[in-house]
């Protein structure tokens, strides 16, 4: 199957690419680098998507998603984690799952722990900080498998959408025994759009919320136990999505 490749950017860009064009996609040797970690610091935290729940508020009754899901407040130099809450978005940006507090399970305290998983928060997070100044960052970490076990699986089943933060990050962490999984990209406003495939592990695509709309195609079996993992990290400065600060 021929896939077309990610419009890679120049990483010495990458804010003026958020500015410029609502988004960017980085190398993973790029992502490693901004993060200051070594691919090895990632690749230690991908054995945790082999523990993840199964998602149990799919409304179109489907057993094709596992995650897990945290919160942390990012303030300059500090990550620190949220206490435990649901996952909650309104209809308006989620027309399928919106006004459900939906409670998953937390991101294991040990995968938490792990260098690669601090760094790269609040690396992406300062890279969000460059575009929209510097704030007090509400961080919401999702940890995805769409799997194809029982056949079609559906990264994004509410299809293209905006989240209801300022930024967005997904990292591919792995794709085994599948097919399609194509990311797809519109300006919120505007005709233009992108299509491509991230393929290699700890690829990243960062969006500025407010300006793109996005999803992924689904995914087909192409051999045993396929499956499609990543991590969504979401940042917005009005606090937790359901939450009102004062």
């Amino acid at each position: 199957m021929t896939y077309v490749e990610p419009p890679y950017t120049d990483p010495a860009r990458l804010s003026a690419a958020l500015k410029d064009d609502g988004y960017a996609v980085l190398r993973p040797a790029d992502v490693c680098a901004l993060a200051g970690c070594s691919e090895a610091d990632l690749a230690a935290l991908s054995a945790s998507w082999d523990n993840l729940e199964l998602d149990n508020y799919l409304k179109d009754g489907g057993r094709y998603r596992r995650r897990r899901h945290s919160c942390f407040i990012q303030d300059g130099a500090g990550l620190a984690q949220a206490p435990h809450r649901a996952h909650w978005q309104p209809v308006e940006y989620n027309a399928l799952h919106g006004g459900m507090h939906r409670l998953f399970e937390p991101v294991e305290p040990a995968t938490v722990a792990q260098a690669g998983w601090q760094r790269l928060l609040l690396s992406l997070g300062d890279v969000c900080a460059s575009v929209a100044g510097a704030r007090r960052w509400y961080v919401e970490a999702h940890q995805f498998r769409i799997d194809t076990l029982e056949g079609i699986g559906r990264p994004t089943p509410e299809g293209a959408h905006r989240d209801g933060v300022d930024f967005v990050a997904v990292l591919l962490v792995g794709r085994r025994h599948i097919k399609g999984g194509e990311t797809r990209l519109f300006q919120a406003e505007g005709p233009n759009g992108k299509r491509f495939t991230m393929l290699e592990p700890w690829t990243l695509l960062l969006l500025d919320d407010a300006r793109v709309i996005h999803e992924s195609t689904p995914i087909q079996p192409d051999g045993a136990n396929g499956h499609r993992d990543t991590l969504v990290l979401t940042w917005r400065a009005a606090g937790f999505q359901g939450e009102h600060l004062s």
